[in-house]
């Protein structure tokens, strides 16, 4: 968020982002619901589908699978079925949130997308699955005036019960996660049903028709999100963005407010709710919430990548330099801040550092239209010289 607020935050990519407060399974209050505001939507939203397992899966396993379960036993032949470079040759795109078999036919998914393709194979194999959230830090991106906050999430594989001979506790797990070992080192964890992972997908949904700008199909995911598990507070976030872009603060106030009742502290919620205040004409209680966030999260972000990206428009490329590795000290993965990085230090005639941020930027890249830019910029750098200054 900007220092104006002048945005949404949309809670989205790849994780849990909100812990499941309490375990009631209770739905959410039915006047959170405004289903009759909205167009039908025209793409089908059904739990079923995520895990679904298509011919295509089966018949991957009856092929590259079988042999590998031969000689690798079924759990790890799985995962080099999969995995392995000879094999499947999965890639990682961020770009959009597939179920299974989606994931399976393109070879390619998020960090959501490809836990739930892992766990589709593993429970058609009868193998233990379970679903963690790793809190890992914070990364954002943004798309017009939505911002993004992604989490993490993995998969761990078990042995079959029945095979395992223990007194007591639970199967040796094996844990298959897509981010780079140093990232994940010391990182804390929590186990999450599946039911939330089903709220996830959903949520995702959601988060990624909105920034299409389908209104009325991101209201049917993110209201299936909610009711899929009515713990997960993300999807009541992604309902009040919703809400208020349909012109409806009223209920996007009533949406962020049961977030504020069960997570009290939920940066999302309150930096949403200073928007909404705006809109109904209550500036007091939206410049308290302002207040509160500002104790909260000082240093918001993107706030030093604005101020970067205003030096490089008035042409101080040191002073953007500088302003971007503040925000690549605090988010070393993002793809984004390296690259601008690189077109500081490039402006500077730091060919090392513009060449170094420019690598960092296509290593770090979610999607592959973000990798072949990258990759012309990185090819390009390789062949040129500093510019004359």
């Amino acid at each position: 968020m900007n220092g104006s607020l002048r945005t949404w935050i949309v809670a989205a990519a790849c994780g849990l982002l909100a812990a499941c407060a309490s375990t009631s399974k209770l739905p959410p209050p039915a006047q959170l619901l405004q289903d009759a505001q909205f167009q039908p939507g025209t793409q089908r939203i059904n739990a079923e589908d995520v895990f679904a397992f298509s011919p295509a899966m089966k018949q991957f396993l009856d092929t590259e699978f079988a042999m590998l379960q031969r000689t690798r036993g079924k759990r790890q032949g799985l995962i080099d079925a999969l995995y392995t470079k000879t094999q499947l040759k999965l890639e990682y795109d961020a770009e959009i949130t597939r179920n299974a078999s989606e994931a399976f036919d393109a070879r390619s998914g998020n960090c959501l997308s490809l836990v739930i393709m892992t766990a589709a194979f593993a429970k058609h194999l009868d193998l233990p699955v379970r679903y963690r959230s790793v809190f890992v830090e914070d990364f954002w991106s943004r798309s017009g005036d939505l911002y993004f906050l992604s989490g993490h999430v993995n998969v761990s594989l078990g042995t079959r019960i029945d095979n395992i001979r223990t007194v007591g506790g639970e199967p040796e797990l094996l844990t298959i996660d897509f981010l780079p070992p140093e990232m994940l080192r010391g990182q804390r964890a929590i186990s999450i049903d599946e039911s939330t992972i089903i709220a996830m997908y959903m949520n995702n949904r959601a988060a990624e028709n909105l920034q299409d700008g389908r209104l009325d199909e991101a209201y049917w995911w993110a209201r299936a999100a909610v009711l899929q598990d009515p713990r997960f507070m993300s999807g009541y976030n992604t309902l009040a963005v919703i809400y208020r872009r349909h012109g409806d603060a009223a209920a996007a106030e009533r949406a962020l407010r049961l977030v504020l009742e069960r997570e009290p502290g939920n940066l999302q919620a309150i930096a949403n709710l200073v928007l909404v205040y705006k809109d109904l004409g209550r500036q007091a209680e939206s410049e308290q919430m302002a207040a509160t966030l500002r104790e909260l999260q000082p240093y918001p972000p993107f706030r030093y990548f604005d101020l970067g990206m205003q030096a490089m428009k008035d042409g101080n490329y040191r002073l953007a330099r500088d302003w971007f590795a503040k925000e690549v000290a605090r988010s070393a993965y993002s793809h984004e801040f390296h690259f601008w990085l690189a077109l500081a230090s490039y402006g500077m005639g730091e060919m090392g550092p513009a060449r170094k941020h420019m690598a960092l930027a296509l290593e770090n890249s979610t999607t592959r239209k973000e990798h072949d830019v990258y990759a012309a910029k990185l090819d390009w750098l390789n062949t040129h010289r500093a510019p004359i200054r």
